[in-house]
């Protein structure tokens, strides 16, 4: 069946559709229990957390069934979530919002889908892009675009840190240059490094965008407020230049899709007219589960106690784990940061390669995730195909046993490239 130019991209094989297909073959069949999963980017079961969904959902469905599950509501947003997000940011950071100021929707992924659609592609003054501006960031940033070259990277500036580690740095430089931006968009602390914006990179950001009277959208899916699972430099900044987007999956609630955005009316509006149009609304028991949370104090409470110091814990062990297991006469290094869901490694090695990696860990019921993937283009960028493609992600969301084991087959697999390339 023939598709249409965006179909065509939006069908296509992606990092994202990547990762999903193998969270499919992890969890189907017989077999499911013999693969070692350190791709997926679903957040850990942390019980606190969990038992805190469980309890606000069972509370919505008791209480607003009727008004949250048997009729339409605002494409903005339910009003109990609204107004919810609004006093929680104030009492929290002291911002004046209203509900002009919030949009909710189904995942922030969705939320940034929306303002690829709006803010970017074909327009009456030419071509306008998302332009991200660090990579490697988020992968599924690359599915945003349903247009032809309609997002690009600006590269890292790359630092190599003592012992085992590195870490990336803005260059605003490469960016100021860039002529075609029609909205920013980085996470923060980013998928899949972990590094946060300091408060001169957020300046730096938010004074392009004012100049270029464009939105720079900020993912705060592992950020501050809330979940807060890495180190964070920089509270979230009310500015009309500035939209900053939250999620309630990494704080434990993946499976129900639910993130909202605040920003100016004038990106708000638009935002709230495309959630009409394409989906009318988030799910709406879900929302109410989340204003009850963010009303009451139990999520900064869970975040605090429990969240936090989980993936901080676990960014150690996994720190330790490397550093025991990994060849020392390799050339290794790990992302700095503290915290995160995930660590991001660079094999500094002509004869590595992410993708035959990937494969050869697959052979041995281990999955991760290609460095290619989180790099917009990187085949056809000068100077970064070959650091894209030596660098992977694991996720820190699989139980210690699982982690372990896993670590230790992708010694055994770098000691096989090192030796066939000898």
């Amino acid at each position: 069946m023939p598709l249409s130019l965006s179909g065509t991209r939006m069908a296509g094989l992606s990092g994202l559709r990547g990762i999903m297909a193998d969270v499919a073959a992890s969890a189907a069949g017989a077999s499911a229990d013999e693969w070692l999963n350190l791709s997926v980017g679903n957040p850990a079961p942390i019980p606190a957390a969990r038992d805190m969904w469980r309890a606000a959902l069972t509370e919505s469905a008791a209480e607003d069934f009727d008004e949250a599950g048997c009729r339409y509501g605002p494409s903005r947003g339910s009003h109990a979530l609204v107004e919810a997000i609004a006093r929680y940011f104030h009492r929290t950071y002291g911002w004046e919002l209203g509900p002009e100021n919030i949009v909710v929707g189904p995942g922030s992924q969705m939320v940034c889908f929306a303002a690829a659609a709006l803010f970017a592609g074909p327009g009456l003054h030419g071509d306008r892009r998302i332009v991200l501006p660090l990579v490697p960031d988020y992968t599924g940033y690359q599915g945003l675009c349903m247009h032809e070259d309609g997002i690009v990277g600006v590269p890292p500036l790359i630092h190599r840190e003592k012992g085992h580690h590195f870490r990336y740095a803005l260059d605003t430089q490469t960016l100021r240059r860039r002529t075609d931006i029609g909205m920013m968009l980085i996470s923060s602390p980013g998928n899949p490094t972990g590094r946060a914006l300091s408060r001169a990179d957020l300046d730096e950001l938010k004074a392009i965008a004012a100049e270029r009277e464009v939105p720079l959208f900020v993912d705060n899916a592992y950020g501050a407020p809330f979940p807060r699972i890495a180190e964070v430099h920089t509270e979230p900044v009310l500015n009309d230049s500035i939209v900053n987007c939250f999620s309630a999956s990494k704080a434990g609630l993946p499976g129900e899709r639910i993130g909202f955005a605040i920003g100016h009316p004038t990106y708000m509006e638009p935002l709230a007219s495309f959630m009409s149009n394409s989906v009318l609304h988030a799910p709406q028991l879900a929302q109410h589960a989340l204003a009850r949370v963010m009303a009451d104090g139990r999520l900064d409470t869970t975040t605090s106690t429990a969240i936090t110091p989980y993936y901080r814990e676990k960014k150690r062990f996994v720190e330790e784990l490397l550093g025991e297991l990994l060849p020392t006469d390799i050339d290794w290094r790990m992302h700095s940061g503290d915290g995160g869901m995930f660590c991001w490694l660079w094999v500094d090695h002509p004869w590595f390669d992410d993708i035959t990696l990937y494969r050869r860990l697959k052979e041995r019921k281990v999955f991760i995730v290609p460095g290619r993937h989180f790099f917009v283009d990187p085949l056809r960028t000068p100077g970064l195909a070959e650091h894209a493609t030596r660098c992977f992600r694991l996720s820190l969301s699989a139980d210690e046993k699982v982690i372990t084991e896993g670590v230790h087959r992708l010694a055994d697999v770098l000691r096989e490239l090192r030796e066939e390339a000898a």
